[in-house]
């Protein structure tokens, strides 16, 4: 007896139908104890993610978290770094005040630094400076600044001649004759002088020291003048010294140029003729001196042969800044060039 092939068909597909059913019968267990085993596992944590704009994918973990940890960093080192710059700028403020106030106060006191001297140099220096003095006693001489030169030149012709003039004119009239001679000379000289940044040996006194302290009793007794800023020389013998006073503006003012057009005045000029031998010469500032450099030169104009008056010469300079005094004692000799004693700043 045949089977019908409809009935074969029927199994087959009843078969399949199995299969199918229960292929998904037991995929959906496997898929509810995944379920119920991913529900009573703890779940892994999480790592947000974000997107750059170029379209890389970057784990927020490895940039994000460290980015905000050191922003935090930053914001910390920031702030502390802000404290200390205000602290910082606060201090500086302060101390620039300070330094403000103090540098006022001391320039409100101080109205001069003086110029080094030679004993302060060293001997390299020094012997710079020797050749250079010894240069300008050269040149003293190839200019034939020595004030006899003129006596000579006078005597060349008559000697008879030359003693009748000697006592006809005063020694003023003899200087005049001398600057008429000389000027271009003596400002060459000066110039050559004024170039000189040491000064000559000078030393600054202390008041117990000074043994005649009488300057200003005899710049009043000539008639001179006090000022906010003022330059004296004394000396204690008959011979003729004459002070140079180089301006911050670049006159000269010494006994050709008595009053310069910065406001300072030659006022008392002593010993043209050897009257005393308690002598001084004042150049002063009444009011308004000049801020800048000044610098102070001695020139032996004339040696006179009187007693106790010998070629070598001391003397001393006052230097006054709106009534702070400085005293210096010095020497110079006869035949010697001018020498630039010492320099001070105005700086108020």
């Amino acid at each position: 007896m045949s089977i019908p092939l409809a009935f074969i068909a029927i199994v087959i597909i009843g078969v399949l139908l199995y299969g199918i059913i229960r292929s998904r019968l037991l995929q959906s267990k496997l898929l509810d104890a995944a379920a119920q085993r991913e529900k009573h596992t703890p779940k892994a944590a999480e790592v947000p993610t974000h997107f750059t704009s170029a379209g890389s994918r970057i784990q927020e973990f490895e940039v994000t978290q460290p980015k905000k940890h050191v922003q935090q960093n930053q914001s910390v080192e920031s702030r502390e770094t802000y404290e200390s710059r205000e602290n910082l700028e606060s201090r500086e403020t302060h101390e620039s005040r300070e330094s403000h106030e103090s540098r006022r106060n001391h320039e409100s006191r101080v109205h001069e630094s003086a110029s080094r001297q030679i004993d302060e140099l060293s001997m390299e220096e020094r012997e710079k400076y020797d050749a250079r003095d010894q240069a300008r006693d050269e040149n003293i001489i190839a200019l034939r600044l020595l004030v006899e030169d003129l006596f000579e030149v006078d005597r060349s012709g008559n000697g008879e001649g030359a003693t009748d003039l000697k006592q006809e004119q005063s020694s003023v009239e003899l200087r005049n004759s001398w600057i008429q001679h000389y000027e271009a000379p003596l400002n060459e000289h000066a110039a050559f002088i004024e170039q000189e940044e040491i000064g000559s040996g000078i030393r600054m006194m202390e008041t117990a020291e000074i043994e005649n302290n009488d300057i200003q009793d005899r710049i009043e007794r000539e008639g001179g003048k006090t000022g906010e800023v003022q330059i004296s020389l004394a000396w204690d013998d008959f011979n003729d010294l004459d002070l140079h006073l180089f301006c911050p503006s670049g006159e000269r003012i010494y006994f050709n140029n008595r009053k310069s057009a910065c406001g300072g005045e030659l006022d008392v000029d002593m010993n043209v003729r050897p009257t005393s031998e308690k002598a001084v010469e004042n150049i002063v500032w009444p009011e308004k001196a000049p801020l800048g450099k000044y610098k102070v030169g001695v020139h032996f104009y004339k040696h006179h042969s009187k007693e106790d008056t010998t070629m070598v010469c001391t003397f001393r300079a006052r230097i006054r800044t709106h009534g702070k005094t400085r005293d210096y004692s010095g020497s110079i000799t006869h035949g010697q060039a001018m020498q630039m004693v010492t320099s001070f700043t105005l700086n108020r």
